[in-house]
């Protein structure tokens, strides 16, 4: 179900004696309409039916709004336009009805030249987001290549006829295969204690590129970038998906399945800053903030500097 944006959630710290350098973000960012000039847009997934069907902790739907609120005070920045799209709320437990509604509203965003920044929810979210992605591309008449780079503790390529949080990847490359698309998915951040040999030997069996959270640290910072360089060199878009769960426990811990290891903030920053830089950045979204277990507003708040960096 979609829902308009809500612009009284946009409140915030003013300081008029400052001047207009003193600007945050409630007092800059607009509701969206349809014949705005293209910026980037703000679109929440208020969405934990993946993360219950999952078996994990249930909580995440107020995600977006958790996430808008510590946005808005934040200092602006910024050039261009920042918009809210509203939300894709999923009713119950109709979570292929909402990943549909989200992709429907991701593709309405980039037909009108917009950057979808898509705030969840849990790991679903990157099923109805690619979709989107991939109806726009479509539409394009000679389908480019899209590449998705996911920050996350998991590969999320669990089997299982139902889809839930830990699925989407496994459902993005089913639909890859059935349309003739190349599946192209690099992670960074995988935990070798959290994902199954099971999951592994999937990765394995469709390709997947992966640097384990051991991996993803500063002084090896150089590969990391070039992994990431190479890979987007293959491709002609790329999806970033940041699943909140790469972080450590510490940094992050409102999500269903809090890290013990995790990678820094830093390297999850630089990573994301790569991205961007390489040009073929189309949408991306941020997953699994989860404000029922989220001590003094601490994910949100990262998850508000992420979304914040993204957005810049």
């Amino acid at each position: 179900m979609y829902q308009a944006a809500d612009m009284a959630v946009w409140q915030g710290r003013v300081d008029a004696e400052e001047g207009p350098l003193a600007r945050r973000w409630h007092e800059c960012l607009q509701a969206f309409h349809d014949d705005a000039p293209p910026g980037t847009a703000l679109l929440g997934f208020a969405c934990h039916a993946g993360v219950q069907r999952n078996h994990g902790r249930p909580g995440a739907e107020e995600g977006p709004l958790a996430l808008r609120k510590a946005l808005a005070n934040l200092a602006w920045h910024h050039e261009g336009h920042i918009y809210d799209a509203g939300n894709v709320r999923c009713v119950g437990d109709a979570l292929e009805e909402a990943q549909q509604e989200l992709g429907r509203q991701v593709t309405h965003l980039l037909q009108r030249g917009h950057f979808p920044l898509v705030l969840g929810g849990g790991h679903e979210i990157a099923y109805g987001s690619f979709l989107g992605l991939a109806r726009h591309a479509e539409l394009q008449g000679r389908p480019p290549r899209v590449g998705i780079v996911n920050l996350d503790a998991h590969f999320d390529l669990r089997a299982g006829e139902r889809g839930s949080s830990g699925t989407p990847f496994r459902q993005i490359a089913e639909a890859c295969a059935a349309n003739r698309m190349s599946f192209n998915y690099l992670v960074y951040g995988i935990s070798e204690p959290g994902n199954t040999e099971a999951l592994f030997h999937r990765a394995r069996e469709l390709g997947v590129q992966w640097r384990g959270d051991e991996e993803c640290t500063r002084d090896r910072m150089e590969d990391l970038l070039d992994t990431l360089a190479f890979f987007a060199d293959e491709v002609d878009w790329l999806y970033l998906t940041v699943c909140l769960d790469v972080l450590p426990g510490s940094v992050a811990p409102g999500v269903s399945a809090p890290a013990a290891y995790g990678v820094e903030l830093s390297v999850v920053e630089a990573l994301i800053d790569a991205a961007k830089a390489t040009g073929k950045l189309m949408l991306a979204d941020i997953a699994e903030l989860n404000p029922a277990f989220d001590r003094d507003g601490v994910t949100a708040k990262v998850a508000a500097r992420l979304a914040w960096r993204i957005a810049r």
